[in-house]
């Protein structure tokens, strides 16, 4: 439950006290290791309190990722998927505002990404309605090559301890995935 500003002071405080705990201790964790208990300690409140906003730490997470996702998809709204520099560029970026705790999220292997990946590619169609070419099931492959393509670059990056300067990175997947996607764009 995102704080809204109309909200009583002492709630704001509250779920402020909640999420940055949750991020304290996905930092620390994983996420399968956290509790309610451990993180209503962690916030200074109890667990009915915490129960009083969200039905699991599964709805936190779910809230946090639809935030995080909404958050990238405004950011890259008016780019088309041939935007890959671009894209690739704010993908990157953005992840390096968000932290280690948006690394934490989109480097799990679990469901855990799976959702703000579900939710920007269906955030819009991104021009991919263009290729006419291509069935509905073909153009759902192109996207996930790209999105995927990026995510699995972004991930050994982090693996390896971001030992290639964020500029090189982008750059590097910005032209493989360009590559492949102009291949497939004047193919057929």
């Amino acid at each position: 439950m995102k704080p809204n500003p109309n909200q009583d002071l002492r709630v704001r405080r509250t779920l402020e006290s909640i999420r940055r705990s949750f991020e304290a201790l996905m930092n620390e964790k994983d996420y399968e290791q956290i509790t309610v208990k451990e993180l209503s300690e962690r916030a200074m409140i109890n667990k009915k309190t915490f129960y009083t906003y969200y039905d699991s730490l599964d709805a936190l997470l779910n809230e946090i990722q639809d935030e995080l996702s909404q958050e990238f998809i405004e950011r890259t709204k008016d780019y088309s998927f041939l935007d890959i520099d671009k894209l690739t560029r704010e993908f990157f970026l953005f992840s390096e505002e968000k932290g280690p705790f948006y690394e934490k999220i989109t480097c799990n292997d679990t469901i855990i990404r799976n959702r703000m990946i579900r939710n920007v590619t269906a955030s819009n169609d991104r021009g991919y309605s263009k290729l006419k070419q291509y069935t509905e099931d073909e153009i759902n492959l192109i996207r996930i090559f790209s999105n995927s393509a990026t995510l699995s670059i972004y991930r050994q990056w982090i693996q390896d301890g971001k030992k290639v300067p964020v500029e090189r990175v982008i750059e590097l997947t910005s032209i493989m995935i360009n590559s492949g996607l102009k291949t497939i764009i004047h193919h057929k």
